[in-house]
């Protein structure tokens, strides 16, 4: 399998000039319009759309590379074995979609969305050329020893997940680390099936319980290494091998001084909530010396944070690390492994900047150089023999390995619309604004057909703040507030100055399936995952189904408030509108709760088969069902549903009728059901064609006014 050099080949530098400004590519030339494309303000407006440009408006030639690309379809494609894919074995995202939520009948799966698709081919891929990427490192450095690493099942603890990691990391020695004694009973039970040789690393706050687990795991032959996150856990661990008849294998988490700055920084240096001080270890050392147990002590552990930005940061860690390894060993403890934790980052916004949490400006070739040359380095120095390199490398193997699809159900403006109660008397109601709103009202009409921007939209912004003014003080109606609320947005549109933006809501929860975006601000690529040949007309932000107000998206990669979208399919004819969310696969299952109980999305696993779709599902799990989140939550559905059909029963009516529906209610997701299901329609809003015949309306109330009011609204029909 080809490194990890494949990912970063196709990533313009940083600052390109595609690097999506905010500004939508223009469908064609608009009088006075200085619109800009995705190629830069020279690009030709009235060029045809392509799926080049759409790749590069979203840059999925820079986070994408090498699993993912826009097909000539205008679907996005997963490349499963990364640049070593051929064109047949492409897969494409719609027809997987398609195949997950079509009928039954229709030889579908019958899911319903959300959807989380995993591809074990590109975990495979991942861990390969991790692996790769280490094993030329040490082979063109001349290094003594060997690379062998460990997933942390925190990142995701996804039963199939972990077994394929296990599967295909055996031939490296692939091992797993555990923070807690779930995770580690997970761990035990997997690495009964590996080689003896791949590590079991137990780190987190451990109690008696946890450690006699450890121990019990290493009298069952598995090479389990218990970390010492606190001095305090050195007696429990001699304490309880004691009694147990088992000697440990102990390593040491070192707190270095070396720490980076931004989110993922936080947590370490010398203020980070795990590890020993120089202090601590050195009396960790001299403890187990007096206790004769210095040759257990043999691995040291560190972690510098997440995401780390540059491999001058990580040599510098490293060298470190490397450093305080080497005194160990010339105290006589039994060193053998150099464990550097997590760190390695992935490229979230195809950037690759260094000055960003978003990014890293490395590959993964530069990574296990960088690692190799500071451990070499440290270790020649004070004549140590090489260690095992050992990394816990989660982020950076599981994030690409799945995509979250969802749909757009429905779509909103902020601008104010015209409802059809209210043009019959938009007349009537403007000439009852009070004089001097009245008076605004036609200094406003006049500015306008003059062309007068800043003096329109000045008189827009005065009547409107009148007359809310004179709404509080009880002297307007609602139907005269709606009517100027209307006019004034017709200018702002008329003068580009109104809010484009359009909220596009979604059949998904934000807290259950994204819940580090509004956690901690990380940003995940989102995109389209069709209609990529065609232009994408509107700016848009996505709101979730829960009632809470942070159930939004709106920041998006590149630092862009909002993201670029095609108008939804009016009545649905020609199916949803599909969006996926990439680079998701670490952390955010393991952390998504049941906010508004809504629960885990529809999962499909999916490899590469030859054949007409080049996939094969090989594993379909429907969503959590209602019954299952309240069930999670210590209600009691059983109980619930005799206790509502007793109530219906008593009620009169049809209550054979009504069990049924009630049945069938908490067996089915809590999410929407599409509109192929016979559930919502898709409806769009904000400016839509078929408002032709609107100045037909009339209501006798002056025909000076009539003609002000559609003199206002056709300057932007």
């Amino acid at each position: 399998m080809p490194a990890f050099t494949c990912v970063d080949a196709a990533v313009p530098p940083h600052g390109y000039a595609f690097a999506w400004d905010g500004a939508l590519p223009a469908q064609g030339p608009f009088p006075g319009d200085a619109s800009t494309t995705a190629d830069g303000p020279t690009a030709d407006l009235s060029s045809p759309w392509s799926t080049d440009l759409s790749a590069k408006l979203y840059r999925i030639d820079g986070w994408g590379a090498p699993y993912f690309c826009v097909n000539a379809a205008g679907d996005i494609s997963v490349r499963p074995h990364g640049d070593a894919t051929l064109p047949h074995q492409e897969i494409d995202l719609m027809k997987v979609v398609k195949k997950a939520s079509g009928p039954k009948s229709a030889g579908g799966l019958g899911l319903r969305l959300p959807l989380l698709v995993r591809f074990p081919d590109v975990l495979k891929h991942r861990l390969e050329s991790l692996q790769q990427a280490f094993d030329v490192a040490i082979r063109s450095n001349g290094y003594g020893s060997r690379y062998q690493g460990v997933y942390p099942v925190k990142c995701n603890q996804d039963r199939y997940l972990v077994e394929d990691i296990m599967e295909f990391g055996a031939p490296f020695d692939f091992g797993l680390e555990a923070g807690s004694k779930a995770e580690l009973l997970l761990a035990m039970t997997c690495l009964t099936r590996a080689r003896p040789e791949a590590f079991l690393i137990c780190n987190g706050y451990k109690d008696e319980e946890y450690i006699t687990l450890a121990l019990i795991a290493r009298s069952m032959d598995l090479n389990t290494v218990i970390v010492l996150e606190q001095e305090e856990e050195l007696d429990t661990v001699v304490e309880t091998s004691e009694r147990l008849g088992v000697r440990p294998v102990i390593g040491l988490r070192a707190k270095l001084r070396t720490k980076h700055s931004g989110h993922f920084g936080s947590t370490s240096g010398e203020k980070g909530k795990f590890g020993l001080s120089t202090a601590q270890i050195l009396s960790v050392a001299q403890k187990l010396q007096r206790l004769e147990m210095l040759d257990c002590l043999q691995l040291l552990h560190f972690h510098i944070g997440s995401q780390i930005p540059s491999t001058a940061l990580l040599s510098d860690g490293v060298g470190e690390a490397a450093n305080i390894y080497c005194e160990l060993a010339r105290l006589g403890a039994l060193m053998r492994v150099i464990d550097i934790g997590g760190g390695l980052g992935i490229d979230y916004d195809g950037s690759r900047s260094g000055g960003s949490d978003m990014s890293v400006g490395y590959g993964l070739d530069e990574y296990a150089n960088a690692v190799v040359r500071a451990v070499m380095l440290a270790c020649d120095r004070k004549h140590v023999g090489h260690p095992i390199i050992c990394s816990e490398s989660g982020r950076a193997l599981v994030s690409h390995q799945s995509v979250l699809i969802f749909e757009a159900v429905s779509s909103t403006t902020t601008k104010s619309e015209a409802s059809p109660s209210i043009w019959p008397n938009h007349s009537c109601l403007l000439d009852e604004l009070a004089d001097d709103a009245h008076s605004d009202y036609h200094n406003l009409i006049a500015a306008t057909l003059r062309r007068e921007n800043e003096t329109s939209v000045q008189y827009a912004e005065k009547l409107k703040q009148k007359c809310v003014d004179h709404f509080k003080d009880g002297i307007l109606g609602l139907e005269h507030l709606a009517a100027v609320d209307v006019v004034c947005d017709l200018v702002s549109k008329e003068f580009d100055v109104a809010d484009p933006v359009k909220t596009y809501h979604v059949n998904l929860s934000l807290f259950t399936s994204i819940p580090d975006f509004w956690a901690i601000g990380q940003l995940f690529p989102i995109v389209p995952i069709h209609r990529l040949d065609q232009r994408p007309v509107v700016k848009g932000i996505l709101s979730d189904l829960t009632c809470d107000s942070d159930g939004k998206v709106d920041r998006f990669i590149g630092g862009q408030s909002s993201l670029p979208l095609h108008e939804l399919e009016r009545g649905g004819g020609a199916g949803g509108y599909y969006l996926g969310m990439f680079l998701g696969g670490a952390y955010q299952e393991a952390l998504g709760g049941l906010h508004n109980l809504f629960g885990t999305p529809s999962v499909v696993r999916v490899s590469q088969a030859d054949g007409p779709r080049c996939f094969a599902v090989t594993l379909a799990v429907p969503g959590a069902s209602c019954t299952d989140v309240l069930r999670a939550m210590q209600h009691e559905p059983e109980v619930m549903f005799e206790t509502l059909k007793q109530r219906a029963e008593c009620a009169g009516g049809d209550a054979v009728s009504c069990a049924l529906a009630l049945a069938h209610s908490f067996d089915t997701m809590p999410y929407l059901v599409s509109e192929a299901n016979g559930g919502y329609s898709v409806v769009s809003g904000g400016d839509e064609e078929g408002t032709d015949g609107m100045s037909s309306y009339s209501d006798g109330c002056g025909e000076e006014g009539d003609q002000e009011w559609e003199s206002m609204r056709c300057l932007s029909v």
